[in-house]
């Protein structure tokens, strides 16, 4: 068990696909168009549209900055740090419109196959029932992965492959909200 670690500052951003925004990618698993995922870290600088993404399943979390509200058909929702992750169809790409300020959020895209993204309680133990788990860490801590220890940097993703059968995390700074992630899509 092997896991990998991919620190935020050290991936350049690129556009978002329509344009209005930037992202980070920090892992893609799975072929262009068939089963798998992607996770990243959009800067959400300004009101704008977000990207559509047909056929894919689609987790949103704030992670810095005070939010933002989406527009969906059916109307809109409110997302800020302090909020569950928001679970949407891609397809749906809703207007956002900033709260006060500019806002980071995480993103957990999924085609075919299942998936998670939920907020890590600070030392409590998480089960990841998938093939394949990670942590987005905001601020730098420990993950206990099955018994074993790995240091996790502020702004970065520790993954697994192959998910251990139960993960812990202490972070540093006790105020920092980190994310657990799980999917059933492997390299």
């Amino acid at each position: 068990m092997h896991p990998v670690v991919i620190r935020l500052a050290d991936v350049a951003p690129q556009p978002w696909r329509n344009g209005h925004g930037s992202m980070r990618e920090l892992l893609v698993r799975g072929a262009e168009g068939g089963p798998g995922l992607r996770i990243s870290v959009a800067d959400i600088g300004r009101d704008c549209p977000f990207s559509t993404y047909p056929g894919l399943d689609r987790w949103f979390a704030v992670i810095e900055g005070a939010g933002v509200v989406l527009h969906f058909a059916d109307g809109p929702r409110r997302v800020t740090s302090d909020d569950p992750p928001l679970q949407f169809g891609g397809a749906d790409a809703p207007a956002c419109t900033l709260v006060d300020g500019p806002t980071r959020a995480l993103n957990l895209m999924l085609r075919g196959v299942a998936g998670r993204l939920a907020r890590a309680a600070d030392g409590g133990d998480w089960t990841p029932r998938a093939a394949c788990a990670g942590l987005f860490a905001t601020a730098a801590g420990n993950c206990d992965a099955d018994g074993t220890s790995h240091a996790v940097p502020a702004g970065a993703l520790l993954w697994f492959d192959d998910a251990p059968s139960t993960m812990r995390f202490t972070p540093a700074a006790h105020a920092a909200t980190s994310w657990w992630l799980a999917a059933d899509a492997r390299a």
